[in-house]
């Protein structure tokens, strides 16, 4: 998995593959890239070859003394067997809405398989079956992504609206916020009973404000028709959401921001000049960042979204950096734990689309195999295989 890889994202999806048929499989972290050692059958050789994916055929005198050299202790590296194919949900509105969703698009081209789920599912207890869990670009603050004041008007705005409180009265809420709020809360829940949460752009903001702004109103009457709570900003819990806190929520309401978390409209960087830089982790010792980090490149290209990257001063100090521009004080993936479960926030839209508009053409993998910024999401999709927490060693 270093340069010499055809195709990267196509290694996970083969990877998975062979965990979901029993085929013995490793991790073999900061070897080559972060490799997979999977043991070699007819099917297994198929499956790597119909998918364009490079790989080497080692005997198994060699495998012994790899293994034996990655786990010396003056190696920083550790081989970690894949033991359970994770049942993957996405969160995500079933109908077709005008952007695209980066995750969504991996797991396609990596020919992993997943569900789509919403609302409904969510409130029903539905994420129990589930190991992992990806949130789509979502606004969970019932502010309907503040598309207000450029899209009030467009089609897909409108039905947006409509479906969304058809759906809240229908569930037995009085508001679209109510209901998002009770999401959040379940989707909460998950991760605290030992789920894995994946999120992206919009999602992670807005996840953790609707939670610290449980009980409080924080929007305005073209949202929800009525006033907002009297000095909301002053009732917020920041106690209650998972990644951040001290900050100041975006109060007009035809600002295309939610809080000053985002660094977007701080930003001041060419797209040539716009990299953040991965940590490197201990793989022996630190076994959860280092499988989250594992890339061929440690450099890797930024690209925005409607929220970019996370203020470094407003991300809790229990949380995990995981990579970072240091030079423009953001952290761009981040890592956390909660009760027996972990979650993952990762800033941007598309890691290969600069700024991707709404509408905008959707972005095809087979353009991008070997995209690092992609690998970062799949390293989060494959890390649930690892059936039980990584002990020290």
């Amino acid at each position: 998995m270093d340069n010499t890889q055809r195709n990267h994202l196509k290694a996970y999806g083969a990877t998975y593959w062979a965990i979901e048929n029993n085929v013995e499989s490793w991790w073999l972290l900061n070897y080559k890239g972060g490799s997979f050692l999977i043991k070699e059958n007819d099917a297994s050789i198929t499956e790597c070859s119909v998918r364009g994916i490079t790989y080497s055929k080692i005997s198994d005198n060699y495998a012994e003394y790899l293994m034996a050299m990655i786990k010396s202790p003056s190696q920083n590296m550790d081989a970690l067997e894949l033991q359970k194919a994770p049942k993957i949900a996405v969160y995500s509105p079933k109908g077709n809405m005008p952007w695209d969703d980066a995750v969504t698009m991996a797991l396609s081209y990596a020919e992993i398989p997943y569900d789509i789920i919403y609302d409904d599912e969510v409130l029903s207890d539905v994420l129990a079956i589930y190991d992992w869990l990806h949130l789509h670009h979502e606004d969970f603050t019932g502010q309907y992504g503040k598309f207000y004041t450029a899209y009030k008007n467009a089609p897909w705005y409108v039905n947006r609206k409509s479906e969304s409180e058809e759906r809240a009265y229908r569930l037995g809420f009085n508001k679209v916020s109510e209901e998002k709020l009770a999401v959040s809360k379940k989707i909460k829940e998950f991760v605290i009973g030992g789920g894995f949460m994946f999120a992206m752009c919009s999602a992670t903001e807005t996840l953790d404000i609707a939670l610290s702004a449980e009980g409080t109103d924080i929007c305005e009457p073209m949202f929800d028709g009525d006033d907002s709570s009297p000095n909301y900003q002053n009732h917020l819990d920041f106690n209650k959401g998972l990644a951040f806190e001290n900050y100041t929520l975006i109060t007009n309401p035809r600002e295309y921001e939610f809080s000053n978390i985002d660094t977007s409209n701080k930003r001041q960087i060419s797209k040539e000049d716009d990299y953040f830089m991965l940590f490197e982790f201990s793989a022996k010792w630190d076994p959860v960042p280092t499988i989250l980090t594992q890339n061929h490149e440690k450099v890797v290209k930024g690209f925005m979204g409607q929220t970019t990257a996370f203020d470094k001063d407003l991300v809790k100090s229990n949380v995990l950096i995981l990579g970072e521009n240091r030079n423009l004080n953001e952290a761009r993936y981040i890592h956390g734990n909660l009760g027996k479960g972990m979650w993952t926030y990762y800033g941007g839209h598309d890691p290969e689309d600069y700024q991707h508009r709404i509408g905008d053409p959707k972005t095809d993998l087979k353009n991008h195999p070997n995209s690092p910024g992609y690998r970062l999401i799949l390293n989060n999709i494959l890390f649930p295989s690892v059936k039980k927490k990584p002990q020290k060693t």
